[in-house]
């Protein structure tokens, strides 16, 4: 059904191996002394002159913020210490006491509902408060 298609190939010669000389790492021998620490012949005392010490002040660390011109100085990490556990604790303070608040308030509510409701209740109360009003 199919004919056998013929296709050509191409012989190419083998490849011939090519040595590579090595070439070993250069090494050398450095000397190497022991440092010896000599005073200087002429040394003495100065007791003229005292020595002035000069106490050279850090500048303190700043942040660079992109769209403000002037440095905002970077506080110490003792600032930052207080400052992260004042802020933790007030966090916790809050958290914990909320409900507490939060159920004396109901109860504060409740008692103050049922007077104001016992009150409008008692037709004597709203008589007397209605002649006190027209009085004012």
């Amino acid at each position: 059904m199919y004919d056998q298609i013929y296709l050509p190939n191409i012989k190419l010669p083998s490849a011939e191996k090519i040595e590579t000389i090595s070439i070993p790492l250069p090494t050398a021998d450095v000397p190497y002394f022991t440092p010896m620490v000599v005073p200087p012949s002429d040394l003495r005392d100065h007791e003229e002159k005292p020595v002035e010490t000069v106490e050279e002040t850090p500048e303190p660390p700043t942040l660079k913020i992109p769209f403000i011109e002037q440095p905002i100085p970077r506080p110490s990490t003792e600032v930052v210490v207080v400052a992260a556990t004042t802020a933790i604790t007030a966090v916790a303070a809050t958290t914990l006491t909320q409900p507490l608040i939060e159920w004396i308030r109901k109860k504060i509510q409740k008692f103050l509902q049922d007077k104001i409701t016992k009150w409008r209740k008692n037709p004597k109360n709203k008589k007397d408060f209605s002649k006190e009003s027209k009085k004012e």
